[in-house]
């Protein structure tokens, strides 16, 4: 048989494979080379001198049994398959086998047909599953088209956003599909027209009652948190900066044995940043209301500043909903693993708070260390390493501890982030004076002059529910992947901030945020 035609090289050891013969040609006969022994000790032997692809291990051997050799070839080929096959079917003995790191194991008698689908499953199991999500996904491609141009309303944008993460994840595995390229171009294909929904709608939705619009910033204290309160349960609100709808698929798996999960989505407001956001969040207003309401809690500009009453905020917001408990809410900023790892050891004490807040910052942190750091550039080059960065960060860290207690006290547990972020290509010049506002993804001040079509261009931020510094202010919000420079050094700050993350633009990335429902199990 031609080399190239070979599926793969087996080693069976076995001290009765005399009577195994058909089973051996068999196997012989769907492509596989095979090379058959009888004790353990050869079986050590010819692993020395020969590349074996699986080690099909007889259990009861003479000599060294099948458990013996096993131990020495995985001391020293740790990564070759082993599939055992016994005749006992004591529980100890497989417990014993597969904590010696065993592939798979078959109980005799055993027919060829279950040995060949045995071997497949660990030697196959990858390109079966490339087959088969290469087919899936053209599906879904076709599918998600169809969506994306079917004039979506607000509920199918969450859908469609969802799903394009969600294969995403899925395409990470599976790289020399090639179906990268094709998935992110339908995501911007995605993006454009999303684009052009939020412009066509956003300015009604801020300006309707609650119950007209989608779900944004202000409603998602009445609409997600609320609710579990007057159900007399006790809640965990977890509010993690910069975390995107992708990474979050990513950390829920983490939880699956902690919690039942159910996971919606709610629009952040533009700009899409901290200080309007979150603020909105805590406070159940909008912008302008905050301002007017709160003038003495509402910044003079220092965008340090903006997020200081965010405790302030949340109690003004759970008085005005006509919630009464004690003791009152406890909010908490944490800034670092030191904040995490003291509020996860007061935590367990807590079991009587009926609303703990939690704001977490290392996503967003790490988003803007990335940013000045070359190093985390490298170490980060795309999506799919900030998410792997994100997940090893939340499985490691603090915070799991504190999930795993807050299902333990029997928490309800409501996660969300307050925006996302994008990953900015393309710098586009603007002309603004000296009063804007510094974020590259937005800018607000007097006679801005942007390029109409990569930022959408508002003459008056009140439109859009934001105050308005002085009468002849105007906003410029950045489109797609651009980001807003002066022309002034405009090389310099082209690359600094090219293929960095930021947020405070119109995209999915940054609009669409996930909703995330704990129970405890």
């Amino acid at each position: 048989m031609a080399s190239d035609m070979i599926r793969g090289r087996l080693l069976w050891a076995d001290d009765e494979i005399d009577l195994l013969r058909s089973h051996v040609m068999f196997l012989e006969g769907k492509g596989f080379q095979v090379v058959t022994v009888t004790n353990g000790d050869d079986a050590i032997a010819v692993c020395h001198d020969q590349r074996f692809d699986l080690v099909l291990l007889d259990e009861n051997m003479p000599g060294k049994d099948g458990l013996e050799t096993l131990g020495v070839l995985k001391a020293e080929y740790p990564a070759i398959p082993v599939i055992m096959i016994t005749k006992n079917e004591e529980e100890s003995l497989m417990e014993e086998a597969i904590g010696s790191r065993i592939t798979d194991y078959l109980t005799k008698p055993v027919n060829p047909s279950q040995i060949l689908l045995a071997i497949m499953k660990v030697l196959e199991n990858k390109q079966i599953k490339q087959e088969a999500v290469s087919e899936k996904y053209l599906q879904a491609f076709a599918e998600l088209t169809h969506r994306i141009e079917d004039n979506p309303d607000h509920n199918e944008w969450i859908e469609i956003h969802n799903q394009l993460s969600t294969w995403e994840l899925e395409l990470d595995d599976y790289p020399d599909l090639g179906f990268g390229d094709m998935l992110l171009q339908q995501q911007h294909e995605a993006n454009d027209l999303f684009t052009r929904y939020i412009k066509s709608n956003y300015e009604q939705w801020v300006k309707a009652a609650p119950d007209q619009r989608p779900t944004l910033s202000p409603d998602v204290f009445s609409r997600s948190i609320k609710p579990a309160l007057d159900n007399e349960k006790k809640v965990l609100f977890l509010i993690i900066d910069c975390m995107r709808w992708d990474q979050w698929l990513t950390l829920e798996p983490l939880l699956y044995d902690l919690f039942q999960i159910k996971r919606e989505g709610y629009f952040s407001l533009l700009p899409t940043t901290t200080e309007y956001s979150r603020n909105a969040i805590f406070s159940g207003l909008f912008p302008d209301d905050m301002k007017r309401f709160h003038q003495d809690w509402w910044s003079d500009g220092d965008s340090h500043s903006l997020n200081r009453h965010e405790h302030d905020f949340l109690l003004e917001n759970i008085k005005r909903s006509g919630l009464v408990f004690k003791p009152e809410a406890r909010y908490k900023k944490i800034l670092g693993n030191q904040d995490g790892n003291q509020f996860a050891k007061q935590f367990t004490s807590w079991g009587n708070q009926k609303l703990i807040a939690v704001v977490v910052n290392q996503v967003d942190l790490l988003a803007h260390r990335r940013t000045d750091s070359q190093i985390l550039k490298e170490i980060l080059p795309n999506e799919a390493s900030y998410r792997e960065i994100v997940r090893s960060w939340f499985n490691n860290s603090w915070i799991k501890q504190t999930l795993t207690s807050a299902a333990k006290l029997g928490y309800h547990v409501v996660v969300t982030s307050d925006h996302g972020s994008v990953r900015v290509q393309n710098p586009t010049q603007i002309l603004a004076d000296r009063e804007a506002s510094t974020n590259i993804r937005f800018k607000q001040g007097r006679n801005l002059k942007p390029s109409t079509k990569d930022a959408w261009y508002i003459d008056n931020p009140e439109r859009l529910r934001l105050s308005a510094n002085s009468p002849s202010d105007t906003l410029a919000i950045a489109q797609k992947m651009y980001y807003f420079l002066y022309p002034n050094n405009f090389r310099k700050y082209q690359y600094k901030y090219a293929d960095t993350y930021q947020h405070g633009g119109l995209s999915m990335w940054e609009m669409i945020i996930p909703l995330v429902f704990l129970e405890p199990k």
